[in-house]
């Protein structure tokens, strides 16, 4: 009896220390985002003034005004620097003086002229009077257009001592003071005015992004015209996202051989003057939309040797490994370009607990839109 109750204890305890397999771990996939996706291409750049002018003392002179304030906005066509004057009106009133000099010269000889010509018809004086009649006559004629040249030149002289704004736009510190000999042996530059709105954005295009959008471009039939506006958009280092916008301007007709890069040019509005010329800003321009791109979080993605991979669960429950081609982040989600199906499950948190080749319990829950950048 007693040994019998012993096998029964011992089968009692076999019972008891059987393994059992832990139940499969619990993992949070979701179907990956589907939704409208614009393709860009990303560059860095530097602002440019589309117009930027020295402007300098064409006349001799000592410098009689400064009609700005340094760093103000000026209209075309204001008055900025004034160079002594006086002399130069004197100038241009000697040669209206002339002019008119020559103008009554010139009358007379023509109305002699005319008297000769009757007078020869009448045979009362011989052809050398009336010859030298036309001659006098010409020589006032070229006097007066000669007069007439100098009181133009002299309007210019007088012109130019009043130096004034050649466009509307931002007038830096002046470089020469009140009184100061200006314009003796070669131009003097007085200050310089730069133009701030609209502003140029500079920046480069590598040539894969160049084939790209000739691609899309040949594809949607546009021409070279077409393709100039196309629109940009920029963000400053401070800046979040691109807020300012505008439009390509040119691009380059080769591409520079040493740098396998294309240079591009943007045009953009500056009606506030927040950009400044020699600005450092982020570049980026739309070129193509995919009406149904596939999105997932990047915490989702791995890396290993061959490449960025994801975790996606199969019908039976068993999380394989997928290879993947990625794209861009566009509002806090990467874009998978090849390797993804719309209807596959992505392990999209808990892969430390996860190894491809295992069963895991889904929780099938949704990925979450983080909220848009500004553009």
């Amino acid at each position: 009896m007693a040994t019998a109750a012993a096998v029964i204890a011992l089968a009692g305890c076999e019972d008891k220390n059987t393994f059992v397999a832990p139940p499969p771990p619990k993992v949070d996939v979701a179907t990956p985002v589907q939704r409208a996706v614009t393709r860009y291409i990303e560059a860095t750049g530097n602002t440019a003034p589309i117009k930027s002018v020295d402007l300098v003392a064409r006349v001799q002179g000592f410098l009689q005004s400064i009609d700005y304030q340094d760093g103000s906005f000026v209209k075309q066509g204001t008055q900025l620097f004034t160079i002594e004057p006086e002399t130069y009106k004197l100038k241009l009133e000697q040669a209206q003086a002339a002019e008119a000099g020559a103008q009554a010269s010139l009358k007379q000889a023509e109305a002699d002229f005319k008297r000769q010509v009757e007078l020869v018809q009448r045979q009362a004086v011989s052809q050398a009077t009336l010859d030298t009649s036309t001659s006098t006559r010409d020589n006032a004629q070229a006097s007066l257009q000669q007069a007439q040249v100098n009181t133009r030149l002299a309007e210019v002289n007088y012109g130019y001592t009043k130096v004034t704004a050649p466009f509307d736009g931002v007038v830096s510190a002046h470089l020469v003071s009140i009184g100061e000999l200006v314009g003796v042996s070669s131009p003097t530059q007085l200050a310089t005015i730069v133009a701030l709105d609209p502003i140029y954005v500079n920046f480069t295009v590598n040539e894969q992004d160049v084939l790209r959008i000739r691609a899309e471009a040949a594809r949607r039939g546009l021409t070279p015209a077409d393709m100039k506006q196309f629109p940009i958009q920029i963000g400053l280092q401070t800046d979040t996202g691109y807020p300012h916008e505008g439009h390509l301007d040119y691009v380059s007709p080769t591409l520079n051989q040493s740098t396998g890069t294309l240079a591009v040019r943007g045009l953009v509005p500056n009606e506030k003057r927040v950009l400044l010329p020699g600005y450092f800003v982020r570049v980026r321009v739309p070129f193509d939309q995919e009406k149904s791109a596939l999105l997932v979080p990047d915490t989702a993605l791995g890396s290993d040797q061959g490449g960025r991979y994801l975790l996606v669960v199969n019908a039976d429950n068993t999380v394989e490994q997928r290879k993947v081609q990625i794209g861009p982040v566009d509002n806090g989600l990467r874009v998978i370009e090849s390797g993804l199906k719309p209807e596959d499950r992505v392990v999209i948190a808990g892969l430390l607990r996860v190894i491809p080749g295992q069963k895991i319990d889904p929780q099938v829950t949704k990925i979450e839109q983080p909220q848009a950048s500004a553009k």
